[in-house]
Order: structure tokens, then C-alpha cells, then sequence
């Protein structure tokens, strides 16, 4: 090689390196810094960005799709759900947007015997019907006003945890936060870029499900909605359920027994969804027009950690299930109203980072409780019963009917049952408590408007805190009376609804009181 040659050799390797240094340097310098990282702008994410945000923690929320998709799924919000929304000044507006529909009670397996919610001294007894899409428009828009920004047309591409949080790329964007929250659904990117088993059991029965519109209907079509089990018909080896959700549109979902298995990305046809329509509806039913459509399986999995260092996850990208009983969006929301308020205290150093692994300890509990009975739905509700689940059905059926077992099955599925197992002995704990009347010096409240703020709760109920005492920072001490029966003299309620501390009298409230409401909200368990 001549002397020219090394010359010009050297002087392009000197030009690659120093490119390279400045593309390094640059990407250094793009690289931008947040509390938190939320991947995905479904209801999970975009509620835990409200949480956040209202609590103070910088928060960037990055998603994949450039715009919702305006879909009406996983559109029942169900009473403790609503019940936590309305604690948060949310649930009106998106009350405004609601579908209309009988007021009657949710189901368990589609069996034709409503759900009375009553016994469980709530507000809100029936779910709420309303596109999901509109749920992410409320939560969107609270979220960007509490000061969370959301990310379009983002995907996460690299997930690089290290001890001190979390180096997270999407589409050249590069963000290094204290914490990544993985809300990016049943295919979670993150999930699989950690490389991260989700154990369970593949789908046994495929299914469409597609917004459409009806140039004509025959008298066999729903003109509103109503009970589950007046939704649905089974004909021709087909079982479908057509919803009327204003003007010519309606949700249709629909499976054959004999259908084989389809990829989850082949597009649903315009001819598949008329034929499913012409079979069960009758001739006279005309399909206009598809808006959407997707298909969906009954796979059921679980993470078997939610937390993996600074990376955790909630929703769909922590557990996916069969859709019986409505239970998916409010099992997300319920994980994000739970993780919100903890990562926020972790992050301002108001809780050591241990609080963090309470949340799998609480929430992997309940989504294993409905993977356990939306399991039991799948075999009851199933299209082509044998001789032996017909006669189960017929059991469940006159079970539904006994007050006690109703009430039983409509606190499951509800969610107003839950109990979180917390440490201490008075029979509050861990339970959520009903939104009561209250008194205060400021006048008649509710209980729910205490918590708008996002704050703990120390509801005194009988003078029994005593003056002066110097609570810990985003908890409030509220005075009041009731004139219903709380069950305490006085509760420590956390943010997320639940009492972690009640004491039945003044003698109870001593000294030790500061150090145990500072143990309930911030305690490693």
C-alpha cells in the first residue's frame, strides 16, 4: 500500500471516529430525563399517568399508534371501578359519554339472573357502558392538564435497565427515567424485549369482534342494551351477541364452534361478518358498512413477578384472560390506581423503594382470583354444552337466585369484595370502605370527594385523633361525622381507597398513632 493510500486510510478512519464520537455525543446529549416512563396510551397507562402527575412525578407516557383507535371494547366499567373514578373527579364526564342501556345488573358466565351489587353498600350497582376509546379521552386529557405528556407514534424499541433506573428508546428518542411501567398490552413490547415467560394457557376458542353499521335490521336484533344474557343467540354452530350503541351502529361479536384457528393480524372480512350476521339475524339484517374489527382469544397467562428491578408492569402486559364478565379494563385501572400512589411516594422519597414490591403482593393476587373465574365462566358459558355442563348451568342458574350466593358472585365481579391482606388486626383493614354521607365544618360532603386530591385519608369520626399531631406529608386529616356505621372511630384510608389503620376508640389513638400511619403507607410488606 503507498504512503498516498495509508494516508488516505487513516484519514477516513480518523473521519468514521470522530463521526462516531459525534453521534455518540449527541445522542448523549438527546438523551432527556423523567420519573417515569409509562409504554402504552390504553386506560391502564393513561390512568397511572393521571396518578402520577396529580401526585407530582414527572411522567412520559410513549405510544406506538398515532391515534386512538375508536373502538368500542372493553367498554364496562364496573362498580368499583366507577366507585374509584368518582373519588377522583373522573367518572362524571365519562358518564356524559356513556351509552344507554337498561339499568340492570352485571352477570357471571352470561347466566340469566342478574347481579345485585346493593348488599355491598355502593353507589353505583349496575356497570357502565362506554367505549373504551372514550375512557382513554377523559384520561388523556386529565393527564396532559395534571402535567403527564404523552408521546404519539413512539414505539419502544430498547429497554436498558441498570440500578438507578431505566434508559428506555423509542423511535431515536431516548429517555432515561427512575422507572418504566410497561402498559402496552397483551403483546407487551417490554415484556418480550426483557425476554420475560408469560405462563398460562393458549386460547381454545377464536372470536370477532367488529363495529358495524345496519342499513336494515330484523325483528331479531337488540333495539337496546340490556342483560348479557338477552344479548346473545346461538345458531347454525354460530353464537353471537349484537349491541345497539346509537343510530345505525352497532358492536358485533361473534365465533363458529367449527372455526380453526386464525392468525390474530389477518384482516376480519366484509363477507365473514355479513355471513355471521345473515346466519343468526336473518336474511333481512343488511350490513352496511365495518368501521373496525379485530379478533380476540380466550389465552389466559400471568406474569409471575410485576416488578423486575425499575421495570414493572401492569394490565394486559402483566396478565391477559378470557373476556367473560367485562373484567379486563377495570383490573388494569385497578392496578394502575394501586401502583400510582406507591410509585409516586417512592419517587420523592416519602417511602423507601421496597414499597414497590407491595404492589405485586396485591395486585397478583387479584388478577389470579379473576383468571380463576373467568375460567369457570368459559366452561358455563360454553356455546355446545355437554349433558353434564347443561345440568351445571341449571344449578348456577337456581344458585344466582339465593340471595347469598348473589351477593357473593357480585363482589367478585365487581371488584367491591376485594380485600388486600394488610398488616394489622382490626377487621377493617384492607377492606374499601363505602361511600358515606359525611358532616364536616365545612358542611355536607361525601366521602368519595375526600380523595380528588390523590391524598391518604385520616377520617376522624369521633374526636378521637388528637389535636396538633403532625401528619406526614399528602395525608389529610379530616373531621366529620356520620350517620352511618363506618365500623371505626376513626380510619386511615390510602389512596386507593383501602384502610390500612382503623381504630374503634379515642383510647386507640395514642401517641404510637404518627408512627403507625406512617407504617400503613409506607411499610414494606
Amino acid at each position: 500500500m503507498s504512503t498516498e493510500e495509508t494516508e488516505t486510510m487513516e484519514t477516513m478512519e480518523t473521519t468514521e471516529t470522530a463521526e462516531a464520537t459525534e453521534r455518540a455525543e449527541a445522542a448523549e446529549a438527546a438523551e432527556s430525563t423523567t420519573d417515569v416512563v409509562i409504554a402504552g396510551a390504553g386506560p391502564t397507562g393513561l390512568m397511572l399517568a393521571y396518578e402520577l402527575a396529580l401526585a407530582g412525578a414527572e411522567t412520559l407516557v410513549l405510544e406506538k399508534l398515532d391515534q386512538r383507535i375508536e373502538q368500542v371494547k372493553g367498554g364496562a366499567i364496573q362498580p368499583r371501578t366507577a366507585e374509584l373514578l368518582e373519588s377522583r373527579g373522573l367518572l362524571e364526564p365519562m358518564l356524559r359519554r356513556a351509552m344507554p342501556r337498561d339499568w340492570v345488573g352485571g352477570h357471571f358466565a352470561m347466566l340469566p339472573v342478574p347481579l345485585d351489587c346493593t348488599p355491598w353498600r355502593t353507589r353505583h350497582n349496575d356497570p357502565i357502558a362506554l367505549p373504551q376509546w372514550k375512557i382513554e379521552e377523559v384520561l388523556e386529557e386529565r393527564a396532559v392538564a395534571a402535567g403527564a405528556r404523552i408521546l404519539r407514534s413512539t414505539a419502544v424499541s430498547k429497554v436498558e435497565p441498570d440500578e438507578d433506573g431505566v434508559v428506555v428508546t423509542a423511535d431515536g428518542l431516548r429517555v432515561r427515567a427512575r422507572y418504566l411501567v410497561a402498559c402496552d398490552g397483551g403483546h407487551s413490547t417490554v415484556r418480550k424485549l426483557l425476554e420475560l415467560p408469560f405462563p398460562g394457557r393458549a386460547g381454545t376458542h377464536q372470536a370477532v369482534l367488529t363495529d358495524i353499521r345496519l342499513t336494515a335490521v330484523s325483528s331479531l336484533v337488540p333495539k337496546q342494551m340490556g342483560h348479557i344474557s338477552t344479548m346473545t343467540r346461538q345458531v347454525g354452530g354460530y353464537w353471537a351477541m349484537l349491541v345497539p350503541v346509537g343510530g345505525d351502529l352497532y358492536r358485533f361479536t361473534f365465533g363458529h364452534e367449527g372455526q380453526v384457528d386464525t392468525a390474530r393480524d389477518v384482516p376480519v372480512t366484509h363477507e365473514e361478518i355479513a355471513t355471521a350476521l345473515r346466519e343468526v339475524y336473518g336474511e333481512e339484517t343488511t350490513l352496511g358498512a365495518v368501521d373496525n374489527s379485530s379478533r380476540f382469544s380466550d389465552a389466559t397467562r400471568q406474569l409471575e413477578q410485576y416488578r423486575v428491578g425499575r421495570v414493572l408492569f401492569a394490565g394486559d402486559a402483566a396478565h391477559i384472560h378470557s373476556p367473560m364478565g367485562g373484567q379486563g379494563l377495570n383490573l388494569g385501572m385497578q392496578d394502575a390506581i394501586n401502583l400510582g400512589w406507591k410509585l409516586a411516594a417512592v419517587i420523592q422519597d416519602r417511602a423507601p423503594s421496597g414499597l414497590l414490591d407491595s404492589y405485586h403482593a396485591e395486585r397478583h393476587p387479584a388478577a389470579a382470583r379473576v383468571l380463576h373465574h373467568t375460567s369457570a365462566q368459559r366452561v358455563l358459558a360454553d356455546t355446545n354444552p355437554s349433558e353434564d355442563v347443561a345440568a351445571l348451568r341449571d344449578i348456577f342458574i337456581d344458585l344466582l337466585r339465593l340471595p347469598d350466593a348473589n351477593r357473593h358472585l357480585a363482589g367478585l365481579m365487581s371488584g367491591l369484595s376485594l380485600r388486600y391482606e394488610l398488616p394489622g388486626e382490626h377487621p377493617l383493614t384492607g377492606q374499601r370502605v363505602p361511600d358515606a354521607d359525611l358532616v364536616t365544618e365545612d358542611g355536607a360532603t361525601r366521602l368519595s370527594a375526600l380523595f380528588g386530591s390523590g391524598h391518604a385519608v385520616l377520617l376522624d369520626l369521633a374526636g378521637a385523633v388528637p389535636d396538633g399531631l403532625r401528619l406526614p406529608p399528602r395525608v389529610d386529616l379530616v373531621r366529620a361525622t356520620c350517620a352511618d356505621d363506618l365500623g371505626a372511630a376513626a380510619l386511615l384510608i390510602r389512596p386507593d381507597g383501602y384502610v390500612c389503620w382503623a381504630a374503634d376508640t379515642p383510647a386507640a389513638c395514642d401517641e404510637t398513632l404518627l408512627a403507625t400511619i406512617e407504617d400503613g403507607l409506607t411499610k414494606v410488606r
